[in-house]
């Protein structure tokens, strides 16, 4: 399998890719809404240090066990130990994690449509279309069948042209344009009333905050979801990373990636909250607690939007268009996933095989579309507070516990032969077996909790 395994063409086109399946809703709406209810610029600071002593070590092994295999994640999960025992343990484990994107996706992909939605209102908004606009900003199920289905239809043209022609080609389009995009909005919005105190706000932390017990949990949660540990993508990215390239400089270019699209998103959004104030929009309550927390994307911006006239038309579009593009880029590493496990598994073209898979999932999304206010909270709440932390912490406890340090050494000296003599590898093995499991543990309880 290895042999004949598709591998991404460049050391860019994978940190791209990679990235941009980290880069999501979390970055660009979860980061920021985080760091507005939690004290700015200490949650910042705390979050920072979370992706280093979190997040970072954990995507290494990850990636790691990816490359091993070379195959999908049930697949690398086996080859991990040649104990019969464990091998079935492997296969019970990566069926969890494979379980992650899945679930995800199929919630994921209705909030996406809203996007999409919002995207073509904004479109009609600006050529006075206010009955379509009326049509596509309305909660119902017509308008959130039809987003969800685009977006579906977006993500499996990606997936359906393989590594290098689809997910490689495709981020190191989306992934600079997102950048682009937010360049053009945080020049614009710190143009208006309130922008400098709201960036002040994000950037300079308030240190009395920084040992906080909930702004702890909340950056080590946001950490922790914001490089999809436990979601699988990473692991079945890294199978088609080539042997030849250093794994822990490949992960630390994709968690800076990853970092610097939330730290982007929140000097544009943190902002145009405060501008958002400054034209009567209320944020916080009087207790300081964020007021729109859920619907920050979806209503605070929008009447921000609203206010700046034919200005704020454009800028609705190119922000919709923002988010619709961080949705994609984590939806086609989703879809990956059984993907590959399929084509794998049963010898099947990656054309047929994806429209029929994401067709599966889209059914799902179908499903909880119509049962809304009983389905959606719960799939997500089982997909990203029970499922993802458990598979993460059995990634972990396998990569750690089960992957002999030998095998583990091995792979990764293949892009970089000196790293036995570095203070990584001094460091990192101990780490995973014991901190690492300690910590996502902790999330999983918070979780629970």
């Amino acid at each position: 399998m290895a042999g004949s395994r598709e591998h991404f063409g460049s050391k860019v086109g994978f940190i791209l890719a990679a990235a941009g399946a980290a880069v999501g809703l979390g970055n660009i709406w979860g980061f920021p809404t985080q760091a507005a209810s939690n004290g700015g610029g200490a949650f910042v600071l705390v979050y920072l240090f979370m992706i280093l002593v979190v997040a970072f070590p954990m995507l290494v092994v990850e990636m790691a066990i990816g490359r091993h295999g070379q195959a999908n994640p049930i697949d690398s999960m086996r080859s991990l130990s040649d104990n019969p025992l464990a091998k079935k343990a492997g296969s019970v484990v990566g069926c969890i994690g494979l379980a992650v994107p899945c679930l995800v996706l199929a919630f994921y992909s209705i909030v996406a449509g809203w996007l999409i939605t919002f995207m073509f209102a904004a479109v009609t908004d600006i050529f006075g279309f206010e009955s379509a606009s009326a049509w596509l900003k309305d909660f119902s199920i017509g308008r959130n069948l039809f987003g969800a289905i685009i977006f579906y239809i977006l993500t499996i043209l990606i997936v359906q042209s393989g590594v290098k022609q689809g997910i490689e080609k495709w981020s190191t389009r989306l992934m600079p344009a997102l950048f682009a995009l937010f360049g053009l909005m945080f020049v614009y919005i710190m143009t208006q009333d309130g922008a400098m105190e709201g960036l002040k706000h994000f950037l300079i932390p308030d240190f009395s905050k920084v040992f906080d017990r909930q702004l702890l949990l909340a950056a080590m949660g946001q950490g922790f979801f914001s490089l999809t540990i436990g979601g699988c993508s990473m692991l079945i990215y890294g199978s088609y990373l080539s042997k030849k390239e250093n794994l822990p400089k490949m992960a630390l270019s994709v968690t800076l990636v990853d970092t610097a699209v939330a730290i982007v998103a929140g000097m544009v959004v943190m902002p145009a909250m405060y501008v958002a104030m400054q034209k009567g929009v209320a944020i916080y309550a009087d207790d300081g607690s964020l007021l729109s927390s859920d619907t920050l994307v979806f209503t605070v911006l929008p009447m921000l939007f609203d206010s700046l006239g034919f200005v704020g038309e454009l800028l609705a579009l190119v922000f919709f268009v923002l988010m619709t593009i961080a949705a994609l880029t984590s939806s086609i590493s989703m879809l990956e996933c059984p993907v590959s496990l399929v084509c794998e598994r049963f010898n099947t073209k990656r054309k047929p095989t994806s429209w029929v898979l994401g067709a599966l999932i889209a059914l799902f999304s179908v499903v909880i579309i119509f049962n809304f206010g009983q389905m959606f909270g719960l799939v997500a709440t089982i997909a990203t507070q029970y499922f993802q932390p458990v598979a993460a912490l059995l990634f972990t406890l396998f990569g750690g516990w089960i992957w002999s340090r030998n095998s583990k050494l091995k792979e990764l000296s293949e892009g970089c032969p000196e790293i036995e003599n570095s203070l990584f590898w001094k460091v990192w093995p101990l780490y995973l077996k014991v901190v690492c499991p300690i910590l996502v543990a902790t999330v999983l309880w918070a979780s629970f909790g």
